[in-house]
């Protein structure tokens, strides 16, 4: 998860995560002070290198997720969960909005047991504070592997701004994250 430059500094430390549509959460995470990279993709599925029309089929076991990459003096892993948990709805099961399925599942893709442990303590203390009217079903699971998605869908809300989909299902997620978490836009 976490490598190092040969002058001790660490590098990059990585976050994956699933919770409906990859290119919502990639739209919000792109904002993120900290966040070097994001990558939409796949994971927790049976198929190598899947296609975007196998992974929606519903049939190879994938979830959409977006892979983070984070600079931990920046934005610590624990902030990123809390913003996962802001932009998608962590109580409905295979499913956010119209989009039905397990490639739209809840997930968190743990990349080591430190993240695991606080992936499974942001649930208890969101459970604990009651914050959502159903329980939270957000799997917490190992990253097997992690397959990009096809060039076209990264970066998609930058690129395409204009299409309905951006303009009704993202852009109110950005403008959430924009609404709680000004200080942590990017300059």
């Amino acid at each position: 998860m976490t490598s190092s430059h040969g002058d001790g500094e660490q590098r990059a430390q990585m976050a994956t995560l699933g919770g409906g549509c990859f290119w919502c959460l990639e739209a919000v995470y792109e904002l993120v002070d900290g966040v070097t990279g994001v990558v939409s993709g796949y994971a927790g599925g049976h198929v190598a290198n899947p296609t975007y029309e196998q992974v929606c089929a519903g049939t190879t076991g994938h979830a959409e997720v977006t892979q983070v990459s984070f600079d931990p003096e920046i934005v610590s892993y624990r902030h990123l969960l809390d913003i996962f948990f802001t932009i998608h709805d962590p109580t409905t099961l295979n499913r956010q909005g119209y989009d039905v399925g397990t490639q739209y599942r809840s997930v968190i893709f743990c990349h080591d047991d430190t993240q695991r442990a606080q992936a499974e303590e942001t649930i208890r203390s969101l459970t604990d504070q009651k914050l959502y009217q159903s329980p939270i079903v957000t799997q917490v699971e190992t990253l097997p592997a992690f397959y990009p998605a096809e060039n076209y869908h990264q970066q998609y809300f930058r690129n395409n701004p204009g299409m309905s989909y951006c303009q009704v299902v993202i852009e109110p997620k950005v403008a959430k994250y924009r609404e709680k978490y000004l200080t942590n836009l990017k300059a």
